[in-house]
């Protein structure tokens, strides 16, 4: 490790990193200053947005993400005889889906490849030598990567309504703006399960495979998972509905289609189990349990993190 801090101080990286995470500052008075636990969670999601702007993956993932609600609106259009591009109003059930199946990945990746990598690298150690605690340090990332996956996110639906609204369609903006929240809430309850996944691993290639299988886990668990285990198990309709419950995919699904103003009677027995029980009371549960997915990873990779050696 002492050969791999070396060569990036030779570099530049770890002196770039060095004055990004310095805490002590000159007061007027001449005294030493250690700046506020904010501070310094603001200095290290900074340095986190920076890096991932110079690596440009989420510059591919919103391009694709663009490319696809595009391609979802030509095939909205088809389907109801139309031609070209197709309003947002017809798009929404197809971005929701795409949104399901490219949002958690990006979110997946992005975290688990943060904790993982400067641990593979060597850097882990070098910025934990700096005076600044692991929780700083796993709330920066956090917050660094959100704000790009926020970024993104936002650049993909609003490219998207623009050439919506270009052709002549119009996106209703309350509608947009709750689906894009809807979205960050999702890609910030993968995140933290990513950060949960980097910080219990000590390789990225292996934080990586994780979080690809969990993905596919929890895309096969949204659908088709539940319809095979409703079938076999013979389940009750309030357990099918409760066991929707449990993956963050299938409770962006249900929210983002009870926000759009369409009945979660698509949705079969749970859906119509969940209106006729619940009613409007339904978003509140909604979104106690993307909160509960945002915390309780998140919570769990500070636990483990304050015990793993940086090594």
């Amino acid at each position: 490790m002492h050969n791999v801090v070396k060569s990036e101080l030779k570099s530049g990286a770890l002196v770039e990193r060095a004055e990004t995470l310095a805490v002590v500052a000159v007061s007027h008075h001449g005294r030493l200053r250690v700046p506020s636990f904010a501070s310094n969670v603001f200095r290290i999601a900074a340095r986190e947005l920076r890096d991932s702007a110079r690596s440009r993956w989420f510059l591919l993932y919103t391009a694709a993400f663009v490319a696809l609600g595009l391609g979802v609106s030509y095939v909205s259009a088809a389907s109801s005889g139309g031609s070209g591009l197709s309003g947002f109003g017809r798009t929404t059930a197809g971005l929701i889906n795409l949104v399901i199946l490219v949002v958690p990945l990006m979110a997946l990746s992005a975290g688990a490849g943060s904790i993982a990598s400067d641990r593979e690298r060597g850097m882990l150690a070098y910025m934990l030598a700096q005076p600044i605690t692991r929780l700083e340090l796993l709330l920066g990332k956090f917050t660094g990567l959100a704000a790009v996956l926020l970024t993104s996110i936002c650049l993909g639906f609003g490219v998207c309504a623009a050439i919506l609204a270009w052709k002549g369609s119009r996106a209703d903006p309350v509608a947009l703006a709750s689906l894009v929240g809807l979205t960050f809430l999702l890609a910030m309850s993968m995140l933290g399960t990513g950060l949960l996944i980097s910080v219990a691993t000590r390789k990225s290639s292996v934080a990586m495979g994780v979080a690809i299988f969990s993905w596919l886990t929890l895309v096969f668990v949204s659908d088709l998972g539940l319809m095979a285990g409703a079938v076999a198990l013979r389940m009750r309709i309030e357990n099918l509905f409760a066991l929707s419950l449990v993956n963050p995919m299938q409770v962006f699904k249900m929210w983002a289609l009870v926000s759009s103003d369409t009945s979660l009677d698509v949705l079969g027995p749970a859906g119509l189990y969940a209106t006729d029980t619940w009613g409007a009371g339904v978003t509140w549960i909604f979104a106690c349990v993307m909160v509960l997915w945002i915390i309780l990873p998140l919570t769990a990779a500070a636990a483990i993190f304050s015990r793993r050696s940086p090594i």
